[in-house]
C-alpha cells in the first residue's frame, strides 16, 4: 500500500487565545494556555527560519528519530538550531510578539544523536510565556535570521512588540 505524499502545510503563527475562564469562574482561573505559544526553529547553517508545531512535544521534524542527551560529544559534528519559543499578546492597537525566548539545539542525524537541556527548553517555554525576552545571547546570524523572520511573518505585530526585542535582536 503506497503512501500518498500531502503537500507541506504551511503553519502560521497561532494568534486566537481562548479565555481559560470561558465566562465562569471557577477550575482553571488564571491558568496560562499553550495555544499562544509558537515554536520557531532557526537553522544556522541554512539561515532560515520556520515553525513546527511538533516541537510543542517534542516531535518536530528537527527532533523526530534522534536520541536526545546533555553530553555535547555525544551529537558531535552536528547542524546547530535554535528553539524559539514566541509568545504572543494583545494590546489595544492589536497583537503583538510578547514573549521571545532561545534554547540551544545540535543534532546529527546520521548518528541519530542530539544535545539539548529539555529543562533549559521547559524553563524558556515557561519565560516566554510569562512574556520575557531572552535572545541577546544568541550569535548575531541567528539574531538576524530571527528578527527577519518575525518582521516578514507580520511587520505590524513587529513594530507592536516592546523595545527590548527590537534591541537585543540588533547587530551591529
Amino acid at each position: 500500500m503506497a503512501s500518498e505524499e500531502k503537500p507541506k502545510q504551511k503553519i502560521g503563527f497561532t494568534i486566537i487565545k481562548n479565555d481559560p475562564t470561558d465566562g465562569h469562574k471557577g477550575f482553571g482561573i488564571g491558568s496560562l494556555s499553550l495555544e499562544n505559544v509558537t515554536p520557531v526553529f532557526i537553522d544556522i547553517e541554512e539561515k532560515r527560519g520556520f515553525i513546527d508545531i511538533g516541537a510543542m512535544h517534542a516531535k518536530s521534524e528537527v527532533e523526530r528519530r534522534v536520541k536526545f542527551t546533555t553530553n555535547r560529544e555525544d551529537s558531535e559534528g552536528g547542524k546547530p538550531y535554535w528553539l524559539v519559543w514566541v509568545t504572543i499578546d494583545f494590546k489595544e492597537e492589536g497583537p503583538y510578539y510578547a514573549g521571545v525566548t532561545a534554547c540551544e539545539m545540535v543534532v546529527n542525524k546520521e548518528k541519530r544523536r542530539g544535545y539539548k537541556i529539555l529543562a533549559d527548553h521547559v524553563n524558556k517555554m515557561d519565560k516566554s510565556m510569562k512574556r520575557k525576552i531572552m535572545v541577546d545571547f544568541m550569535d548575531d546570524l541567528s539574531k538576524q535570521v530571527l528578527a527577519e523572520f518575525l518582521k516578514s511573518h507580520n511587520q505590524e505585530m513587529w513594530d507592536r512588540s516592546e523595545q527590548q526585542l527590537k534591541d537585543d535582536l540588533a547587530v551591529q
